[in-house]
């Protein structure tokens, strides 16, 4: 039996956001169509791998089809908040990007993702449609909002936790 599936075709509003103190975080990637919705929870790295391949989805678009007008992205901190209430519909295991040409949208597609033993047939899927400046100001502030967590150590590229960082070059040591 197939799993849900969300399609918000075109959404209003996309964003992304955490909840937490830095090294505690639940990151969140959200969308709005009409009176619906869809709040998504991912990880960090996805965040980042969604924001910096953006930018590259979005030139080879511009590149393929040259005709396209430069979408600009448009956004205050304000406007990337997330919206209450915070009630995920899934987990998601995986991101990916499609364009529609002739409706001039990206997609953007999120997998649930899959327990062990589960039927990858039954998970949830999600079909997030937008413009091109969207999924920039997205992809910009999605660089923006991974960027706020935790210093790195300049000694092992580790994060800091705030209660204190055991550093493996500290010592000659890495694990």
């Amino acid at each position: 039996m197939p799993g849900l599936e969300f399609d918000l075709n075109p959404v209003s509003r996309i964003t992304a956001g955490a909840i937490g103190p830095p090294g505690q975080r639940v990151f969140y990637l959200q969308g709005r169509h009409e009176s619906t919705l869809l709040t998504l929870v991912v990880e960090k790295m996805q965040i980042q791998s969604l924001a910096s391949g953006l930018e590259q989805f979005l030139l080879e678009l511009a590149q393929q089809y040259p005709d396209l007008p430069q979408p600009e992205p448009d956004y205050r901190e304000s406007d990337m908040d997330l919206e209450q209430p915070i009630d995920p519909a899934f987990r998601v295991g995986q991101l990916g990007l499609g364009f529609d040409r002739p409706s001039d949208r990206v997609v953007v597609v999120a997998h649930e993702l899959v327990s062990e033993g589960q039927d990858p047939e039954e998970a949830a899927v999600a079909r997030l449609w937008c413009s091109r400046a969207q999924l920039r100001t997205l992809g910009r502030w999605g660089i923006e909002l991974a960027g706020r967590g935790r210093p790195i150590c300049g000694n092992c590229g580790e994060p800091i936790d705030p209660r204190g960082h055991f550093c493996p070059r500290s010592n000659g040591h890495k694990p």
